[in-house]
Formats: structure tokens, C-alpha cells, sequence
């Protein structure tokens, strides 16, 4: 994510911070998984990788910490979230992402319950390892989880976000099989933004459109 344990844990520290103004600003509950993303799936995940550099990668208990906050759990938060924050009209089409992230998560856990995780530090990379079975099939159901329910969302903020996730995700994957650097905390803080502006500009709880 970050190309350092220090750059990890400047990183994933700012981020948790713009999270907590995020949770702090929530006006209404079910905004509040949106909100607590830069706190819980950003920032945390950061500080949980700069244990993994530190740690120098292998089966370390940080390393299956990482993997369980990337794989499991973000196909599951981010369509979940996107449903309960989403207007009333535009909620049927998000019940899909919902549906295919938690068909995602289960096989995810199997695989992590069952399979042990690695991490290889690449110079200024890690490379995590899984053995996941239908590899093609399951990165597929994880996009359509995780940019899928951003990009169909009825608001214009979530949509943006979702466009940065995934120009993010492939720009990090073609620097890292390039074993270049790992670049995705610089994303991860422009997230972090775009949600807090999210939050900040929410209509207040009497509205009617909500």
C-alpha cells in the first residue's frame, strides 16, 4: 500500500485522522459505515502494513490481519454501506454489489481460514499470498462489490470516489508487477478527502429526499 513502514504509518495516521472528523460530522447512523471508511478500511489497513514491514512479511499475525481487512471484509462493508447511505430510489439496483460481496467474502474466508497467508517484502513492495481458488471469477465479484456499488450509487460524491478507487487500483497494479513502488496510500488520502466532503455535505436528517 505505502513504500515503507514510515511512509505506512505517516500515512495510514492522517488518514485514521480525517476519519475520525468523518465519524465525528455523521448526522445520521447509516451514513456512518461510508464515514468510517478512511478511519477503519484506509487508515487502519495502513497502520496494519507498516507491522507487516516491520515484521519483514512471512505468516506474521499483522500479515493475516492485513488480508482479512482487504479481502473478506471490503467486499462486504463498502456495498453494504453504499445500500444503507443510498436514496430510496436508487436502492434496488445496489441489492447486486450486496448480494456478490457477501458471495465473495464467504469464499475469501474459507480461503483464509483454511490456507495460510504470506507477505514478501519486494524492495519497496509487499507482495501478499493467498491460494484463492476461481482466481478470475472472484476478483471479478470483489470489483463489482467494492467500484461496482460506488459507480451505481445515486450520489454524484460516491461515484467520483468510486472513479478515483479504481483509476487507483490500476495504476497500483502496474507499478507493482513492475515491483516499482507501492503507491496505494497516495489514493487512499484523496479517498480519504472525498469522503470527508461527502460527509460535510449530507442533507440534514429532516429531509425528505432521504
Amino acid at each position: 500500500m505505502c513504500w515503507s513502514a514510515t511512509a505506512d504509518l505517516v500515512a495510514g495516521t492522517a488518514i485514521a485522522a480525517v476519519g475520525v472528523v468523518c465519524v465525528a460530522r455523521v448526522r445520521r447512523a447509516r451514513d456512518l459505515p461510508i464515514a468510517a471508511l478512511p478511519l477503519l478500511l484506509l487508515g487502519a489497513h495502513q497502520l496494519v502494513e507498516a507491522a507487516v514491514w516491520s515484521s519483514g512479511g512471512g505468516c506474521s499475525a499483522a500479515t493475516t490481519a492485513w488480508a482479512v481487512i482487504a479481502l473478506p471484509l471490503l467486499p462486504v462493508w463498502v456495498p453494504v454501506g453504499v445500500l444503507l447511505a443510498a436514496a430510496p430510489g436508487t436502492r434496488r439496483r445496489l441489492w447486486g454489489p450486496v448480494a456478490v460481496g457477501l458471495a465473495t467474502a464467504a469464499v475469501l474466508v474459507y480461503c483464509l481460514a483454511t490456507r495460510p497467508v504470506t507477505a514478501e517484502i519486494r524492495g519497496r513492495t509487499i507482495g501478499y499470498g493467498v491460494n484463492v481458488p476461481w482466481m478470475p471469477l472472484v476478483l471479478t465479484g470483489y470489483l463489482f462489490a467494492t467500484l461496482g456499488a460506488l459507480l451505481l450509487a445515486g450520489d454524484r460524491r460516491l461515484r467520483t470516489l468510486g472513479v478515483v478507487l479504481a483509476a487507483g487500483a490500476l495504476a497500483c497494479s502496474a507499478l507493482w508487477r513492475l515491483e516499482f513502488a507501492s503507491t496505494w496510500c497516495a489514493f487512499a488520502a484523496v479517498a480519504s478527502v472525498l469522503v470527508l466532503g461527502w460527509v460535510r455535505r449530507r442533507e440534514p436528517l429532516s429531509s425528505a429526499t432521504r
